[in-house]
């Protein structure tokens, strides 16, 4: 029975309630997500996978060229 009186609370309580909720997720979503990306940059800068990457952009670049069609007239 005490769940049902909590519905008549003022809208302006409800209002502020919700409002202050919303913030406080926001601000924890924020927070947490600067976190993790801030551990996967630190992560990252010391794993030596440039090499891997520019490898393989090589290659594509390199098939890229070698197969690209001929356009007449240049």
């Amino acid at each position: 029975m005490e769940k049902h009186l909590n519905i008549h609370k003022n809208k302006r309580q409800i209002f502020t309630n919700n409002f202050l909720g919303g913030v406080a997720w926001g601000l924890g979503v924020t927070v947490g997500l600067s976190v993790f990306i801030a551990i996967l940059g630190f992560i990252a800068s010391n794993i030596d996978f440039v090499p891997i990457v520019g490898d393989f952009v090589s290659r594509v670049i390199n098939y890229i060229l070698s197969n690209r069609l001929q356009i007449p007239g240049r």
